[in-house]
């Protein structure tokens, strides 16, 4: 079973909260977590804030498995609490249940955008939180804002029994992956896909296929993969974004993405269709 459908979203929560809800609190882009020594760290709970002293501006988020989930705002002078940390989101990678990083990340992302929609982007007036729905609403001009999300594409081309990797800049040195990039205004999620593979690499694509979608909350992105097939055109990296990219035989794969990453099981599974093999499926919807 899939815990990450154990989570059901919500907006709104019957008060009183039990002092058992999750608390994804942060400071800045960091996340407080409970240490357990070599153990997997543990997200707070709303008793342990509150034996604390801790508290914040607070978004109802849903439930994991019947318990209450939180995203809190905390001021920059907020110390953590004994046996506790602040820590970046991707360094719990591999480190914490996928539900829980799933549910981090939608934290991340609602604090941030209270932070920076406290007041109307067209007159400048403080917002008010919307009664019925996450967005935030100008009491001045009507104007209503909501959680920004981005669409991205990413895409894996083939050719017969090949993968097209690229090393982006911004990778550990010897890391290659799919190629990825934030959709234009205008655009279709096709036209994203031609453009950024003509743009990156020099090559044409055909015959796209869509694979699955994964949240990334770095910063609100909307991750949507597909696979394609080579049409022509040799590789050229820009060298601006694309350092490096080359045809990688099945058997003869680079360092991937973390298997956190919806890179890594789009290589996966497209790997193991092309060799013939069962391998890692996209997520059923």
């Amino acid at each position: 079973m899939d815990s990450r459908r154990d989570f059901v979203p919500a907006q709104r929560f019957a008060e009183p909260l039990p002092e058992t809800a999750l608390v994804f609190a942060f400071r800045e882009a960091r996340l407080m977590i409970v240490e357990r020594g070599e153990g997997a760290p543990a997200i707070p709970t709303l008793g342990q804030l509150d034996a604390a002293g801790i508290a914040g501006a607070t978004h109802f988020l849903g439930a994991l498995a019947g318990t209450p989930c939180l995203a809190m705002s905390l001021a920059r002078d907020v110390e953590a609490p004994p046996g506790c940390a602040y820590v970046g989101l991707r360094s719990l990678f591999t480190r914490i249940d996928e539900a829980m990083l799933a549910i981090a990340g939608l934290a991340f992302q609602v604090v941030e955008w209270d932070r920076t929609h406290r007041y109307c982007g067209v007159c400048g007036t403080p917002t008010e939180e919307k009664p019925d729905e996450r967005a935030k609403r100008c009491p001045a001009c009507g104007y209503v804002a909501y959680p920004r999300v981005s669409p991205a594409m990413m895409v894996l081309v083939t050719r017969d029994r090949e993968l097209l990797l690229a090393r982006a800049r911004r990778f550990p040195t010897a890391m290659y992956s799919a190629l990825a990039g934030f959709v234009e205004p205008g655009e279709s999620i096709e036209d994203c896909i031609r453009r950024e593979v003509r743009e990156e690499v020099g090559v044409e694509v055909a015959r796209l296929a869509y694979f699955s979608s994964q949240s990334w909350a770095f910063p609100h992105s909307l991750m949507i993969a597909f696979t394609a097939e080579y049409a022509g055109g040799e590789i050229n990296p820009d060298r601006e974004e694309i350092v490096d990219a080359r045809w990688f035989a099945l058997d003869a794969l680079p360092e991937l993405p973390s298997r956190v990453s919806i890179a890594r099981r789009l290589i996966e599974a497209t790997a193991a269709r092309l060799a013939g093999r069962p391998g890692p499926e996209s997520p059923a919807c």
